[in-house]
């Protein structure tokens, strides 16, 4: 689990690190994945690389919503301010901001253009959670043609067993995987 490097148009893409996911029981703290991604976007804003903070939201009459048939299905009240950054995340005017409506942060939204339009070739993902939204959204990163990096240390999930078959499986099969700390000594080079 090695990353070797980071195009120079990288942007950074932090998924669901809102205020009605803060709370869960998460493998690693919300805490932490929330300060490692406040580490990685203050470098890409250093160096003028586009940091995008996604969020997860229903219309108010979860008309919006995927009605398929699964076992498990995210419906009922929700709350509010459910879908509100975190404050702790830091957003500044200058973030691209996306809001999604199911797992992956590239269907139905506009983050492959605003990408695209900035010349982006690589993005990093942090964000929760590492087996739903952020392998959905490395999975069609990687069937776009981007070279995905994920923070190891800035990714959770509700469910152990499945993060750890995702890192160890599934996200070496769309990118590299390392640490915070060993992607922003890739990103200043």
């Amino acid at each position: 689990m090695t990353a070797t490097a980071l195009d120079p148009r990288t942007a950074l893409v932090a998924i669901d690190l809102q205020k009605g996911i803060a709370g869960y029981p998460t493998v690693h703290p919300f805490a932490g994945v929330v300060a490692n991604t406040v580490r990685l976007a203050e470098a890409f804003r250093r160096r003028q690389l586009p940091v995008v903070l996604v969020n997860v939201a229903l219309s108010p009459d979860g008309g919006d919503a995927l009605r398929t048939r699964t076992e498990v299905r995210f419906s009922g009240t929700r709350p509010p301010e459910f879908s509100e950054l975190v404050p702790e995340l830091g957003a500044h005017p200058g973030d691209l901001r996306i809001t999604k409506r199911q797992p992956s942060a590239f269907f139905g939204t506009e983050l492959d253009l605003q990408l695209r339009r900035r010349q982006i070739t690589g993005i990093v993902l942090t964000g929760v959670s590492t087996s739903i939204g952020v392998e959905a959204t490395a999975r069609a990163a990687h069937e776009r043609g981007y070279n995905v990096a994920f923070a190891s240390d800035a990714v959770t999930d509700v469910e152990p067993s499945l993060h750890e078959i995702v890192m160890a499986k599934i996200f070496p099969r769309f990118g590299e995987v390392d640490t915070t700390d060993a992607l922003l000594a890739l990103l200043g080079r």
